[in-house]
């Protein structure tokens, strides 16, 4: 018999997920959008405070440097490895590894193998709209 948790009761009614909020989510039932030369993303939360996308970077793929003013960025590799080039600086990120961007800082994710990079870009507040290419 599965567990379910007890709301505390000291939680108000308007603290707690909407339905919305707690449905699952992958990239079948996701927004899709396509960046850059053929590579896809999928917001899994898209909201004014957080965004979580998950992203298939095609090999020899690589985004603009750019930075944000607002938004602080976390890119988590899933699956291969990217060239992650932050203030003149390139990082190797492998799989299972992340590296996170303050607002300001300079950046570029490049993927260099010949292979396919899966990848989550976590973004506070959300990058949108908040991107000055270089």
């Amino acid at each position: 018999m599965a567990r379910t948790a007890k709301p505390s009761a000291a939680r108000s009614r308007s603290s707690q997920p909407n339905s919305a909020q707690r449905s699952v989510v992958s990239r079948e039932n996701a927004e899709h959008y396509r960046w850059g030369t053929d590579c896809d993303a999928w917001y899994l939360v898209n909201d004014d405070q957080l965004s979580v996308i998950e992203e298939v970077m095609p090999a020899g793929a690589a985004e603009i440097r750019h930075h944000h003013e607002k938004a602080q960025q976390f890119f988590y590799i899933l699956s291969g490895e990217v060239l992650m080039e932050v203030e003149g600086q390139t990082t190797l990120v492998a799989a299972g590894t992340g590296i996170r961007i303050m607002p300001g800082q300079r950046h570029q994710i490049r993927n260099p193998s010949s292979g396919p990079v899966r990848l989550l870009v976590i973004s506070h507040p959300r990058s949108h709209g908040d991107r000055f290419n270089e």
